[in-house]
């Protein structure tokens, strides 16, 4: 029994192992199955993630987290985002050496010879490593770097911002409030990625300075930046060769008979490729344009043509036809309120004593009409209050339609109606537009009459005789549209006065010659006798003119008598003091 028992063990020994392996194998095949179910489960859930619309993300206003956030969102790895970086500032002055601490030799010491201090390394300039300068950064300026919701300045250099970069600035950019300036330089930017930015500018309320340096684009389309809707006060579009197409949209942007950009004040074209054709362009722009303070055409092909063009803005110069019929309707939108409105009360006829339109519409009253008034009168001892208030409505409407045929005439020629037409523009015309509720005109603000709110352009007193505030007498008034201003009749045509909002102009390194020197010489005259005529706090004329390097000699004698001109003009010069005769002669005894 013991030799079958030990030939039986080998044989049970063998069966035990194979149902050993039998339930390692079945372990082993559970387990390959709960992974590939919780793989594929996995996959399925990752499969309904991708499906699903991820949440849109709503901006803090805080830039740089905004910033990188959305460039994660439009599928930019981490080392492809743009890091945002303080931008880097000049280091200050160090203070100069203190003579006291100076080290001093000992008398023991003497003998021994003084070790020279260690030069401390520069500060002026940081090091990086490698390529690290060159990688794309958005610098910033911050009021307060401990706050990053008080980004005030944003600087974007030398790389491209393609069309996906731009959609995350057109989500974060309108959320900053107080943002302010905007700085793009050689940036590759295009036509589509000009428009959208264009498109959400408008957005930014506190952005005022935009500078696009350096992208030139085959459309030309930087005009869509300076739109009517435009909040841009001081814009750059530098070394981006602009030629005559691009000048052509800009002057457009900038004024046209019916629209106006009322925001921009500062406009910087130079370093293009701009010709007499687009400064004719340009200088059309500033035709209804008083906004405008700063332009620099610097560096541009402009010879003469396009400098006379531009001294004819700055002196004056006739209507178009289209600007024309412009001024009319203005003029009769103007009038027509009066036509359908009640007649003032007696209070505010009363005071109208003081207002030259009273003076300006009575004037204009037919003498038959007194008549009429004078026969009426002896017929009615009594008069009710409706008629009284009837009559300045009357003449009023008939004083409109009198204008109209005086200027209708007036446009087709005729010598002595001439004269009277232009007395009567200047006074009564220019005027009404202030008493309709219009922005102040010039010869309005002149004389002293009364805003649409009631107030004076000049200092005075009330009806109490109490000095008004300063807040009430501003010494800057806002400009009326350029084609209700004071006109002309010359052979048929209606001139009105130039441009004089204009300060500083920047024609340096061009191809002007004596014939554009003389013409920018007498639009600068015409603008000094129109300022001793009427003069306007609003409205200085050119301050200062920028010609250096162009084809003209400097001892040339239109180019002295424009430079000897243009200093008295500067608001900061001083003239020589001229001490009396006695003085002069003592100090020559002397």
């Amino acid at each position: 029994m013991s030799n079958q028992g030990a030939e039986r063990s080998p044989a049970a020994k063998q069966r035990f192992k194979s149902f050993v392996k039998k339930v390692k194998m079945g372990k082993r095949m559970e387990k390959a199955l709960k992974e590939k179910a919780a793989a594929s489960s996995t996959s399925q859930d990752a499969a309904d993630d991708e499906s699903k619309t991820p949440e849109p993300y709503s901006c803090t206003g805080m830039f740089e987290q905004d910033f990188t956030e959305l460039c994660r969102r439009s599928g930019l790895q981490q080392g492809e985002i743009p890091p945002v970086v303080i931008r880097p500032k000049r280091p200050p002055t160090p203070p100069p050496p203190d003579p006291k601490a100076q080290t001093q030799v000992s008398a023991e010491d003497g003998e021994e010879e003084q070790k020279e201090p260690e030069e401390p390394k520069p500060t002026t300039y940081t090091t990086k490593d490698k390529f690290q300068y060159f990688k794309p950064t958005v610098q910033v300026e911050m009021e307060n770097e401990d706050k990053p919701a008080t980004v005030t300045e944003i600087y974007i250099r030398g790389w491209k911002v393609d069309d996906t970069m731009m959609g995350v600035l057109k989500q974060c950019l309108p959320t900053i409030e107080k943002l302010h300036t905007l700085y793009f330089w050689n940036t590759g930017l295009t036509e589509k990625t000009i428009a959208e930015l264009a498109s959400f500018l408008p957005q930014c309320s506190n952005l005022k300075n935009l500078t696009l340096d350096g992208n030139p684009v085959l459309e030309e389309n930087f005009a869509l930046l300076i739109g009517d809707d435009s909040l841009l006060a001081n814009v750059s579009f530098r070394n981006n060769h602009i030629t005559d197409k691009g000048a052509e949209m800009i002057g457009k942007a900038l004024s046209t008979a019916k629209s106006c950009n009322k925001n921009l004040i500062s406009l910087n074209l130079s370093y293009n490729k701009i010709t007499d054709i687009g400064a004719t362009h340009i200088a059309n722009g500033l035709r209804m344009n008083r906004v405008v303070l700063s332009l620099s055409l610097a560096s541009n092909q402009i010879s003469d043509t396009g400098a006379k063009k531009l001294g004819e803005v700055l002196s004056r110069f006739p209507l178009t036809h289209e600007e024309t019929v412009e001024r009319r309707k203005l003029i009769r939108e103007k009038g027509s309120p009066d036509r359908k409105s009640p007649s003032p009360p007696s209070r505010g006829r009363a005071e109208s004593k003081d207002r030259p339109g009273s003076k300006g519409s009575g004037t204009v009253l037919d003498k038959t009409d007194k008549k009429r008034d004078k026969s009426s009168k002896k017929k009615d001892g009594k008069k009710s209050d409706k008629d009284k208030d009837d009559s300045p409505t009357k003449s009023k409407a008939m004083q409109d339609a009198k204008k109209e045929k005086e200027e209708d005439k007036t446009v087709k020629g005729g010598a002595k109606k001439d004269d009277k037409w232009k007395k009567g523009v200047s006074k009564i015309t220019m005027l009404d537009t202030t008493r309709h509720g219009s922005k102040v005109s010039v010869v309005a603000e002149m004389q002293g009459t009364k805003t649409a709110k009631g107030k004076k352009t000049v200092g005075g007193k009330d009806k109490k005789g109490a000095l008004l505030p300063e807040s009430e007498t501003p010494d800057v008034v806002e400009a009326i549209n350029p084609l209700m201003d004071s006109v002309e009749n010359i052979d048929g045509q209606l001139w009105i006065p130039g441009n004089r909002a204009l300060i500083n102009l920047n024609l340096s390194r061009n191809q002007i010659s004596e014939g554009g020197f003389k013409a920018l010489l007498l639009g600068v005259q015409y603008q000094m006798t129109l300022n001793s005529l009427q003069p306007n706090p609003a409205l200085k004329g050119l301050m200062r003119i920028s010609l250096n390097k162009n084809a003209i000699s400097p001892s040339n004698d239109a180019v002295s008598k424009l430079q000897e001109l243009m200093t008295t003009r500067d608001p900061f010069y001083k003239p020589p003091s001229q001490s009396p005769d006695g003085d002069s002669q003592s100090h020559g005894g002397q």
